[in-house]
This record gives structure tokens, C-alpha cells and sequence, in this order.
């Protein structure tokens, strides 16, 4: 994460990106995954499962923590993540697929695990590894709804600025391997969910719209989130929607087989994670919380008003300091520029915050990508909006078209990390000496 840097913001940049490392560290899935699994099957196999940004790397761990030449149940399975995310596994295969926008790949990927899961046996153990983009990364359209219009909704709604739980909550509708359908499939075998969580509020049936979980949602509710946001539904999936409101969950499939879900990693563990490191720098941490929601530019106002209350009043804590916070921010597009929606976070709290002194932030996705961008966020200094109009460069006109990307790249100060594999969301520090 080795960043170039202007002098004058040296020791604050590297402090700060010394605290996402540790974020980003205490959720690798190599260091939750092994502890959290049970005693090795000695009979019977062990069929892995997976989807979501860290389901390679969360397969990596279920291979070391159970090797080949160790006595016990054979491992073999499946998991799919993003394209670049991927790891070198031996016994579970690793696909790679279209997110934040599905593709064919998506949807192979979606029958073959289907297809596993439904040769489970009764002596069997189904590991399930589910993680933040498992929603787009498995998507099978729910029978009579077209590949195409279930792209085109979802496209859309991600375009709205609608949050994750409305969007999961439509996928969830409109997939036939989303809300339970996949442990419905692997019954009679004992199943074991393991999450990494991505969500405000970490509710493990919500992560990837919880393929082994039952479904919160129901047709009623996606029919309402499109028609709010309006979303122009097509004649495939609004008869899909009509058909099925009538059903709840209650009235699904039951699931047979032992059941167990546990979650391993959540924003907090991480923000408690730059805590610990702020500490040991002298600095108070000031934790918001990990499953701040809302519009980008609208957090990023709010966040300005706390810092602006510490440097004039010294409340509700004193500098030095730095405030923490997590979640998933949303962007409601409007122009045609680039950037992430932690990009968008820091050129909004440049403008809110530009009158509160000495202010240094970072604002990245803990998986490495910052929406479609190649970089995880950017980082902010006293000087970015001085050395941006020595440039020519309006941080007012590039927030109104939505490319805060471009502001950031011109002042060499987006933080490019590569895939992280692993993902609970945002992570956003204010650092005030």
C-alpha cells in the first residue's frame, strides 16, 4: 500500500494507511477461517461451497486448516469469486466471475454448484464460505425470468442509489439459488455456513443475499423497493413478482440436515483493529460505528460536522484523535465521470470539511476495489484542494459528475492495493492532530 506522497503529508498518510492495513489484516480470511471450523469429518466427505469476494482466499484456509495427507474426510468443493480474485487452490476449485454485473460466467458458475450441492449425502459435511458480491457473482434467474431483464433490474437498482439490503432483497426475488435455495439443495448433509460479513448490522441471511439462509424477503417487498425507486420492471420479472407474492418463507422447502452459521469478520473487528493502532500512535479513537449508511456526499457532510465540533470544541473527544467509521455509503449517479463511492466519501468531505484545520482522511473498501475502480479509495490532506486548483482542477464540478476518481488520480493520491480477498465494506478515517 505504498503510497507516494507530498512532504508536507507524510507522516499523517502513512499513518493512515497503516491503520486500513490493519483493518484490511484483521479480517484476512486466513485468520478468522481456521479457527472457526469444526473437528475434521473422519468419514463421509467434506464438500466446500462458496461465493463472494474472499471465497478463494476462505477456500485457501479451509485447504490449509485441513491438509491433503492429513487423516480425515476427503475436501473437495467449489467456489466462485470476482475476476482477479482469485487464489491457487489444490481440492477446491476457484471460478471467477462478472461483479458488480452479472454474466454467463455467473450463472455456469451458480448450476454447477447446484449441481454439487444437490449429490450431498446424509454422512456428508457442506461448508458453505459466503462473503460480500456472492449476490452478483451467483446469479441464476428464477424460472420465467430472463437472464437479460434480471441483469437490467439490478443494474439499475445499483445505479438508484438504493442500499444493499433493497438490492439484495430484489436478487433474492428474482433468484432460483438465492434465500435458502442453495441449502435446499444440499439436504440431507449437515450444513455449516461461514460468513464474512459485509452488511450494517451483520445479519448472516442478508450477506449475498444468503444462498443457505432463508430469505427475509418476499415479492411483496421487492415489488415496493422497485416501485420506489422507479425501476422499470420488465414483463418477465414484474409477472414473476405477481405470481409469487402470496408466498412467504415460512412457506419454503424445509431444510433437512443439522444446520450451523457462524460469522466470522465485520466492520467493527476491523475499525476495533485501527483502534488498537491509533492507540499505540498516541492517538484517541472516535469509533462512529460499522454500519454507517446513507448517501456518500450526505455521510461525508455529517462526518465534516464532528470534526469541525472537535477542532472548536472539543467534543465529543479532544485531539489528537482520529474518528473511525464503516459501512456502505450509496451513490446515486448523475453524471458520467468514475470513482467508488469511498472516492466520492473524501472529495465530499473535502468540500464540507474545508474550513476545519489540519484535516487528513482516508476513505477505501476494505476488499481493495472502490466500485468498479481499479484502486480501494483515496486519501485527503490539507493541501488536496489548493494543489487541485493549481491544477485547474473544481472539486465542486467533479463531485456534481460523480468522477471523483479523476480529481484524486490528477493529485496522485488514490491508494491502489489490488484485490484484498477479503470484505467487510468501507473503512474511513479522520485523522486530526
Amino acid at each position: 500500500m505504498t503510497q507516494h506522497a507530498p512532504s508536507q503529508a507524510l507522516d499523517e498518510r502513512e499513518l493512515l494507511l497503516q491503520l486500513f492495513q490493519a483493518a484490511v489484516t484483521a479480517v484476512d480470511p486466513l485468520h478468522v477461517v481456521g479457527p472457526a471450523l469444526p473437528a475434521r469429518p473422519q468419514q463421509g466427505r467434506v464438500i466446500v461451497l462458496g461465493a463472494g469476494k474472499a471465497a478463494a482466499r476462505m477456500a485457501l484456509a479451509v485447504e490449509q486448516a485441513w491438509p491433503a495427507q492429513a487423516p480425515g474426510a476427503e475436501v473437495s468443493g467449489l467456489v466462485v469469486t470476482r475476476y482477479g480474485h482469485g487464489e491457487v487452490t489444490e481440492r477446491i476449485q476457484v471460478l471467477q466471475a462478472g461483479h458488480p454485473h452479472s454474466d454467463s460466467a455467473s450463472a455456469d458458475a451458480a448450476l454447477q454448484m447446484l449441481a454439487l450441492a444437490g449429490s450431498a449425502q446424509a454422512e456428508d459435511l457442506v461448508i458453505a464460505l459466503i462473503s460480500g458480491g456472492g449476490s452478483a457473482l451467483l446469479s441464476l434467474p428464477a424460472e420465467g425470468v430472463s437472464a437479460a431483464d434480471k441483469r437490467q433490474v439490478c443494474a439499475e437498482l445499483l445505479k438508484s442509489g438504493a442500499p444493499i439490503s433493497e438490492i439484495n432483497c430484489v436478487r433474492s426475488q428474482l433468484s432460483a439459488i438465492k434465500g435458502g435455495k442453495l441449502a435446499e439443495a444440499c439436504c440431507p448433509a449437515r450444513l455449516l455456513t461461514l460468513v464474512i460479513s459485509d452488511v450494517p448490522g451483520d445479519d448472516p441471511a442478508v450477506v449475498a443475499s444468503g444462498p443457505t439462509l432463508p430469505s427475509h424477503s418476499t415479492p411483496a417487498l421487492a415489488l415496493e423497493v422497485l416501485q420506489r425507486h422507479r425501476i422499470e420492471m420488465p414483463d418477465s420479472v414484474r409477472l414473476h413478482l405477481l405470481r409469487s407474492q402470496d408466498l412467504s418463507p415460512a412457506q419454503a422447502k424445509p431444510v433437512a440436515g443439522p444446520r450451523e452459521v457462524k460469522v466470522l469478520a465485520t466492520a467493527q473487528m476491523s475499525l476495533d483493529s485501527a483502534a488498537a493502532v491509533a492507540r499505540q500512535h498516541g492517538l484517541l479513537p472516535l469509533i462512529l460505528g460499522g454500519s454507517l449508511e446513507g448517501e456518500s456526499r450526505d455521510v461525508a457532510a455529517v462526518h465534516a460536522g464532528i470534526a469541525r465540533q472537535i477542532r472548536q470544541f472539543q467534543q465529543p473527544v479532544a485531539a489528537p484523535c482520529v474518528i473511525l467509521s464503516g459501512g456502505e455509503t450509496t451513490v446515486t449517479v448523475r453524471g458520467n465521470g468514475r470513482g467508488g463511492r469511498n472516492a466520492e466519501f473524501l472529495l465530499a468531505l473535502a468540500l464540507s470539511g474545508a474550513d476545519v484545520p489540519e484535516l487528513h482522511a482516508l476513505a477505501c473498501d476494505t476488499d481493495g476495489i472502490d466500485g468498479v475502480e481499479d484502486n480501494a479509495g483515496a486519501l485527503l490532506n490539507p493541501a488536496s484542494l489548493a494543489r487541485a486548483a493549481d491544477l485547474g482542477l473544481s472539486a465542486a464540478d467533479h463531485l456534481q459528475r460523480n468522477d471523483a476518481y479523476h480529481f484524486f488520480k490528477a493529485l496522485d493520491d488514490l491508494v491502489v492495493t489490488g484485490p484484498t480477498r477479503t470484505n467487510v465494506n468501507d473503512f474511513r478515517a479522520i485523522l486530526l492532530r
